[in-house]
């Protein structure tokens, strides 16, 4: 553990002030998007003092920045750097509306890798480990930081992309992978082809130990977590980040359930959505995410949409920065009112998977005359049972969590989709 990942809350406040400093220093006058929002909120740079002025900074939203590079395609404005020095592309996931572009020197690059090495060191992933990336590696950040991250860290990274998921499984066997790097959603999928075409090898008796997931809630949702490592037989370490802020926050071995925000890179604000005021330690509130070393593509003070409960108690592992309690508990765009209640697709997954006998799952907002409402269609394992039952427990679950009525639905074998990385299972109909 680095001596960063220990400093007390004063030093390490005293630490991200002098930093935040030297990055509108460096990019106020050079980065034309930043120049624009600094002078437009009348701010003399020179005589702010970080932190006690970082509120009076502007708050930057992804509609903003998607606004910029539409308005000077294709890279926008928010660029500190001449073009020709941007060696790296990936772009956003545009589950949420059209993909932002976002571009990396060399530099601002190694400051990703940096952050991923972090991630490494709380799963105590080293040298020795054999880091297998089941994926097919296209223009999104995730999990190519990992990648290189890995190689420069020493460990032995073995990339499975153009692979079906059955040749992925026989790698990962034939290799001894003791490490895998993925979505929540395919290491269940994965699990599923194993337990289907290979029952004689369990996978709980691969050489697998531990399951970095990322790209989604799963890792931090009980239910899910539990049926990942009781597939595999290893541990579960989630990981929380975003193509245009980086790897912000991942879990230690010693606190399950924590996600630890990097506050040697970045400095986290947990605000009301609505006011944008500070909330209380342990209560809910939007993630704003300022990195502090990305100086060629940053993003300061940035609305991640994540919601999140902030705890600033010490941790077991001796860490000292902020923790995430649960993970990230939702987005404040998927959040959807039906008939009353507020519904976020994380409540929806932590009663799903609870259930042995649903494989897969997805959640259909739709609507009902002038109100909308909700139906869940579930997909189960071969011999699961009587159906109607099982759809009748699930349904009293989500009734009992939500409090809202849910129809389920029990869909054929193979009907629903199966996702690689980003899931989609929350579907709001126009």
């Amino acid at each position: 553990m680095m001596i960063a990942e220990r400093l007390d809350r004063d030093a390490l406040s005293a630490a991200q002030g002098r930093r935040l400093s030297e990055l509108i220093n460096a990019i106020y006058g050079r980065n034309a998007f930043y120049t624009r929002k600094l002078d437009d909120a009348g701010l003399a740079i020179d005589r702010l003092q970080f932190p006690r002025d970082l509120e009076r900074l502007p708050l930057t939203t992804k509609a903003e920045l998607n606004a910029d590079q539409a308005a000077n395609p294709p890279w926008g404005t928010a660029l500190t750097e001449p073009l020709e020095r941007y060696t790296r592309y990936c772009q956003t996931s545009s589950t949420t509306g059209r993909p932002l572009r976002w571009v990396d020197t060399n530099e601002s690059w190694q400051f990703l890798l940096d952050c991923w090495k972090a991630v490494y060191r709380g799963a105590r992933v080293g040298v020795g480990d054999r880091v297998f990336f089941p994926f097919s590696f296209g223009p999104f950040l995730g999990f190519w930081a990992g990648f290189e991250a890995g190689y420069q860290m020493g460990l032995h990274c073995i990339p499975g992309g153009g692979m079906s998921s059955q040749i992925r499984l026989a790698l990962i066997e034939a290799v001894g992978a003791t490490v895998v790097c993925c979505t929540p959603t395919y290491a269940l999928r994965l699990a599923e082809i194993a337990a289907q075409e290979r029952p004689e090898r369990p996978l709980a008796e691969s050489t697998v130990r531990v399951l970095i997931v990322a790209g989604e809630p799963g890792g931090s949702i009980a239910p899910t977590r539990a049926r990942i490592e009781q597939s595999w037989g290893a541990r579960v370490i989630d990981h929380h980040g975003l193509t245009e802020v980086g790897p912000v926050s991942f879990e230690c071995w010693e606190a399950p359930g924590y996600l630890h925000v990097n506050e040697h890179e970045f400095i986290a604000e947990v605000l009301d959505p609505r006011t944008g005021r500070a909330v209380a330690d342990g209560e809910p509130g939007e993630l704003v995410v300022t990195n502090l070393g990305r100086t060629a593509s940053p993003v300061i003070r940035y609305r991640t949409g994540d919601i999140v409960v902030r705890r600033l108690t010490p941790c077991p592992c001796g860490r000292t920065w902020a923790r995430l309690e649960g993970g990230i508990l939702g987005r404040a765009d998927d959040m959807v009112n039906i008939r009353g209640v507020n519904v976020y697709p994380v409540g929806i997954e932590t009663v799903v998977r609870r259930f042995a006998e649903v494989v897969e799952f997805r959640s259909i907002v739709y609507s009902a005359g002038a109100l909308r409402s909700l139906r869940v269609e579930i997909e189960l394992a071969p011999g699961a049972g009587d159906q109607a039952a099982i759809a009748s427990r699930v349904a009293y679950q989500l009734r009992e969590a939500l409090g809202l009525t849910v129809a389920v639905n029990v869909v054929p074998p193979g009907t629903l989709p199966r996702f690689e990385m980003k899931a989609s299972r929350f579907i709001v109909e126009k």
